[in-house]
């Protein structure tokens, strides 16, 4: 199979697992809310949305039409990022278990979650975003798709990790038990 395909097929097999993630927001969005919980800020929701779809669909149509080629020293690195975020994004999963959605709840009184990946940082699940949405594209060397997605990641991004910190801050006093943490890189507190 041509390298293009090879991408094609890696490109399916991340819908799939989107598809996978979808089905466990559901089912944890609904026992959220039988707790109490509530949604915050779905405004930005379909952006980001439209965002990973649009990798999804642009990475493979400029492989393809443009064409571009698969560079072994870009792509082989890039494809071990793309694992890297699976297993970064699965252990947040695994962490926050029940409380881990696609979309933004609060549930009252409910302490922020400090074990796993969040002992060192408050947003390991966007860290692994990031690097997912770059790096996918350049497995074969859609750098369009790499920085346009990239630049509407940041934006999205931006107006989510605001409304979330906010939202959590009202409801449990986020701020107080992560003083000690940044962002989104490893490091000593900002």
């Amino acid at each position: 199979m041509p390298s293009a395909g090879w991408f094609l097929l890696l490109i399916a097999l991340v819908a799939l697992e989107r598809v996978a993630e979808l089905r466990i927001n559901r089912r944890h969005a609904a026992r959220l809310r039988d707790r109490g919980g509530f949604e915050v800020a779905p405004e930005h929701y379909r952006w980001m949305v439209l965002l990973h779809t649009g990798v999804l669909v642009a990475a493979p149509l400029e492989v393809v039409l443009v064409p571009r080629s698969f560079v072994p020293w870009v792509g082989w690195p890039m494809l071990g990022v793309v694992a890297s975020t699976m297993a970064l994004r699965y252990w947040v999963i695994a962490t926050l278990g029940d409380r881990w959605t696609t979309r933004i709840f609060v549930v009252p009184g409910e302490g922020p979650v400090t074990s796993g990946p969040y002992r060192w940082l408050r947003h390991p699940n966007y860290l692994a975003v990031i690097l997912e949405v770059a790096a996918l594209p350049l497995v074969h060397g859609a750098w369009w798709t790499a920085l346009a997605a990239s630049a509407a990641n940041a934006l999205v991004l931006r107006v989510r990790i605001q409304a979330e910190e906010a939202a959590l801050e009202a409801a449990a006093g986020y701020g107080a038990f992560l003083t000690d943490r940044r962002g989104l890189l490893p490091g000593p507190p900002r």
